[in-house]
């Protein structure tokens, strides 16, 4: 089963990802895309890791992400992957190649493993003023819209409470 968890910054996704993580079948595991750039995001990251429970392991992919879902999907019955947008940035020189590689990959989840995924929602901001935002917003919309495709359940998130747009 896939899940896609969208929602603007700090909407309450990727708290949502965790409580679906919490409720599924063990083992589970947390695949981590971002990197601390600066020391605010670096205190999101610390902030996150103390939130969690202690028990549950946490990977860090890079742009490694579809590699190591492929490979985690034969080990784990609960996977969360926050998020696709840092994944987009990391993937930034090999676009094609790494969004392609994710969807296979996410078509290689059995059904009994539950793979949340969360991502923020890049089409409810105004028209960016660079191209490069503007380029990064294309990537990650049209990333969102085919990871939604593959997916049994997508909700949005709203000062933190889901409006599901699919149901499982």
């Amino acid at each position: 089963m896939i899940r896609l968890i969208l929602g603007g910054d700090k909407s309450g996704k990727s708290d949502f990802g965790l409580q679906r993580l919490y409720e599924g079948n063990s083992p589970s595991l947390l695949l981590a895309t971002g990197q601390a750039q600066d020391f605010t995001f670096g205190q999101q990251i610390l902030d996150h890791r103390l939130a969690r429970i202690p028990e549950i392991p946490v990977k860090e992919t890079g742009i490694e992400l579809p590699r190591l879902l492929e490979k985690s999907i034969l080990e784990y019955q609960s996977i969360l992957i926050d998020s696709l947008d840092f994944w987009v940035f990391a993937c930034c020189d090999q676009w094609q190649q790494a969004q392609d590689a994710l969807l296979h990959s996410l078509s290689l989840v059995p059904d009994d493993v539950q793979v949340t995924i969360v991502s923020c929602e890049a089409g409810l901001g105004p028209i960016a003023a660079s191209s490069q935002v503007r380029q990064f917003i294309r990537r990650l919309g049209a990333l969102n819209q085919a990871v939604a495709a593959v997916s049994d359940e997508v909700c949005l998130m709203i000062a933190g409470i889901p409006l599901y747009v699919k149901k499982a």
